[in-house]
């Protein structure tokens, strides 16, 4: 049986597809179309998933939706009608919408696939509910038998905070918090207070806490939440615009803080803004693992699975792992909207039509490598068409000669096999660097990246070194762990405790400063040479070469673009900004060695998020 699953319609549209229950392909429509967090119907991810499934969209026995939109308007008429007349801005706007567009979905979402196979019937489109998909996608392919599942978002149809137990093919939800009590959105509006794009900049928040301290925890508990020991909570709407309005925050939160909203990109980022970000982290992590301690009390289940918005803070995943409360836990590496697209279809083969599941000791995410790949021909032509001068190499000469650029403190970018299924590059579409230079991320930021120079850069390391690098007793082959450097490793200043804010960041912390944060954690993600061993024999020559099994990884892409897809995004990228080099499977692109008049002006190419 084949079932293509899809999100799409609010942010990070995507599609998945399933053969006989095994996750085939799975990608995000921003990668195609180059509009980051695209919400449109997803096409082209569709038509990648079926490509690499070596199928065609009339081989497809049922579609399977993310959400339920009758339900979704369910919840937005009550709140309008429990809020009225506050909101009705905000209920003009979106009414029609709803009117016109999303409730009838199943209608459009007909037409669109009808497009596609003339034979196609309306009784082949399922519908999940959006928190039972993200339960399905962090549970299914996870490696647990069984497990308690974890979901907190900004909001599905009604849920925020959903409890599920799966146990072999079985899932179900137990516990829900609703709307309009959200971690995820409480994130969201001290993100967009912060002046950063909200469903965008939150990373962007806990990029900046480490540099803060959390002067108002104490405040956000007292004022904007009622936080049971349980890990429920009530959240003050007074403070709050969200659920009706055109903002996320008001004035009584301004003035609760005490100074109105930054204005993006004109304001400086100041202590306060830091304090601000450190609290709120501190805040979520309070929820978070207030909630975990009270569920695995509860249900006495030694295994937990996360998905949602929020479980891509990694952070607070990484002090959920440090209580040992669970003896596993595990955290789908597409955990937003466009995880639910997999969700959607694993629900559909293993709860509906009550498909066996068959549990793989490392998980069945195939180490998120789920995208399109091209081959060295392909690369060639597109190069040849591009004007881009290139040699090509075998492919143990290519991981040495990259390994020693590294060394040699170059920027490169790295292009290699199927691409990422999620918001995180792992080694196949990446930006590289040497992490013992302490001049790497102040020059990756702002040079290459065209980002703020506080944002912090994760390092990929051997699986088999992690350990003597990091205080890190599990494999994190996501990047959705933080954990600390070794104390052995770290480089501790006299000095540190006189600085505050932003002063912090040239500061040396340890062997490996340009992957260490403030304080002194690091967003770690382990490379296994079973899901990718092109990137691990690289890591690996750089070891040789260097003593350190660590390089930097940052995603392939500048401030405001999604991550790059294909041999020209790549090229694009390479040539309009200050990358040394670019590596394409067996192809090495020299900047120098390019042709001046394909240079090009990348700056401004794509919006601020």
């Amino acid at each position: 049986m084949k079932i293509l699953g899809i999100s799409a319609f609010y942010h990070d549209s995507a599609a998945a597809l399933l053969i006989d229950g095994e996750i085939i392909s799975a990608s995000q429509e921003e990668r195609f179309t180059r509009k980051k967090q695209d919400s449109s119907f997803p096409i082209n991810a569709i038509r990648s998933v079926l490509k690499e499934g070596k199928i065609e969209f009339k081989d497809i026995d049922y579609v399977a939706f993310y959400d339920k939109p009758l339900l979704k308007f369910e919840r937005l008429l009550e709140t309008y009608i429990a809020m009225s007349p506050r909101g009705f801005a905000s209920f003009k706007m979106a009414i029609p919408l709803w009117l016109r567009e999303k409730l009838f979905l199943k209608d459009f979402l007909y037409k669109e696939f009808k497009e596609l196979s003339k034979d196609f019937n309306d009784s082949q489109i399922m519908f999940s509910e959006h928190h039972f998909s993200h339960a399905a996608s962090a549970f299914y392919p996870s490696p647990f038998n069984e497990a308690i599942i974890l979901t907190l978002d900004g909001v599905g149809e009604w849920a925020t905070t959903t409890v599920s137990i799966g146990k072999d093919n079985d899932l179900n939800i137990v516990k829900e918090l609703h709307f309009p009590h959200s971690v995820g959105l409480l994130y969201s509006a001290f993100t967009y207070y912060l002046g950063f794009q909200v469903n965008s900049g939150e990373y962007k928040v806990m990029g900046l806490a480490p540099y803060g301290k959390p002067k108002y925890k104490d405040l956000i508990l007292s004022k904007l939440i009622d936080l049971k020991d349980d890990g429920s909570f009530r959240m003050d709407q007074s403070y709050f615009n969200y659920s009706t309005g055109l903002t996320m925050t008001n004035k009584k939160f301004d003035d609760l803080f005490g100074a109105q909203r930054r204005e993006p990109e004109s304001e400086e980022l100041t202590n306060f803004h830091m304090d601000i970000a450190a609290s709120l982290q501190s805040v979520t992590e309070t929820i978070v693992l207030t909630m975990v301690k009270d569920i695995a009390t509860e249900y006495k289940i030694k295994n937990l699975c996360l998905a949602g918005g929020v479980a891509l803070n990694c952070v607070a995943n990484g002090k959920i792992i440090n209580e040992k409360i669970f003896d596993g836990v595990w955290v789908q590496p597409a955990a937003g909207d466009a995880g639910g697209a997999l969700g959607a279809a694993q629900a559909l083969w293993h709860k509906e039509f009550n498909k066996p599941r068959y549990v793989d000791k490392n998980d069945s995410m195939k180490g998120s490598y789920l995208g399109p790949s091209f081959s060295n021909s392909e690369i060639e032509s597109k190069l040849k068409s591009l004007g881009g001068v290139y040699k090509k190499y075998p492919k143990e000469e290519i991981f040495k000669i990259t390994a020693e650029a590294l060394s040699n403190s170059k920027a490169i970018g790295w292009f290699n096999g199927r691409m990422e299924f999620g918001p995180r590059a792992l080694g196949a579409r990446s930006i590289l660097g040497d992490p013992r230079s302490p001049e790497t991320q102040k020059n990756l930021n702002l040079k290459v990246k065209f980002r703020e120079s506080f944002r912090p850069f994760a390092p990929s390391v051997l699986q088999e070194e992690a350990s003597k690098w990091f205080d890190l007793d599990v494999s994190s082959p996501y990047m959705l762990v933080v954990a600390e450097v070794n104390k052995d490793k770290q480089v501790l200043d006299p000095n540190s405790d006189d600085l505050f804010g932003i002063e912090k960041l040239n500061n040396v912390r340890s062997l490996i400063p340009a992957v260490t944060h403030v304080d002194y954690s690091a967003r770690v993600q382990t490379v296994h040479e079973e899901t990718n061993p092109d990137y691990h024999k690289l890591i690996n020559e750089f070891f040789c070469l260097t003593g350190c099994p660590v390089i930097v990884n940052t995603s392939f892409n500048v401030r405001g673009e999604p991550i790059v897809h294909s041999p020209e995004d790549a090229f694009n990228c390479f040539m309009g900004t200050n990358l040394d080099m670019l590596v394409f499977e067996n192809f090495i692109l020299r900047k120098d060695e390019q042709n001046k008049e394909l240079f090009k002006s990348y700056l401004n190419k794509y919006e601020l998020d």
